[in-house]
């Protein structure tokens, strides 16, 4: 019964990211077919062949993003943002998401920033975070003086995190890029490199 169950986890862990990428790509593209289809539908009647949902949610994304390159379409972008701004309660669910998205766009400030081990003068424990912060010249007073950086300590499963202000000596780069620093965080740091050929043990 212990070898049913060893072997159940093992096909369990091996099939569920599997099924849960192609259940995720599933809901995107029925929902982008039912999408262009209905906007398509009076056009082109009842000619549609599988796939040109995909195509066509690929093409508008690519005209999304020619248009917002143009400074004319950014300006008037702005204000089609106003809403969102000022709004109390929505104006800061939509910041906080606007500013991850431009952190990790082609154009962000991801290339600027570094994945490095916390460790405090005096304890053992080590943190790795992201320094997402080097200059401080437009925070107010009260910070304390000196070269310091902003690191953020990403929680496991994206339950949240904390970011602390430190001096530059306490934190240590390592050679690990933000996306796997966030990726292993996630999942609290338990996968491991496949040291066996990738046998689960």
């Amino acid at each position: 019964m212990k070898k049913l169950y060893k072997y159940f986890f093992r096909g369990l862990i091996t099939v569920l990211p599997v099924a849960l990428t192609l259940y995720l790509l599933y809901i995107f593209l029925a929902w982008t077919e039912k999408l262009t289809l209905w906007i398509l539908s009076p056009l082109i009647g009842s000619f549609y062949l599988p796939g040109m949902g995909l195509v066509s949610g690929v093409l508008i994304i690519l005209l999304i993003g020619y248009l917002v390159s143009k400074p004319k379409v950014r300006h008037l972008l702005a204000f089609a943002e106003l809403p969102f701004t000022n709004l109390p309660v929505v104006k800061s669910i939509y910041s906080s998401l606007k500013s991850f998205a431009d952190y990790f766009s082609p154009t962000g400030k991801q290339g600027e920033q570094s994945v490095v081990i916390l460790r405090m003068p005096g304890h053992a424990l080590e943190i790795v975070g992201l320094v997402t912060r080097r200059d401080f010249a437009d925070l107010p007073d009260g910070f304390l003086h000196g070269e310091r950086v902003a690191v953020y300590l990403p929680m496991g499963y994206m339950i949240g995190g904390y970011t602390v202000f430190v001096p530059l000596e306490w934190v240590q780069p390592i050679n690990m890029s933000v996306e796997e620093a966030m990726r292993s965080s996630l999942i609290a740091w338990m996968a491991r490199p496949p040291a066996d050929g990738g046998q689960v043990p």
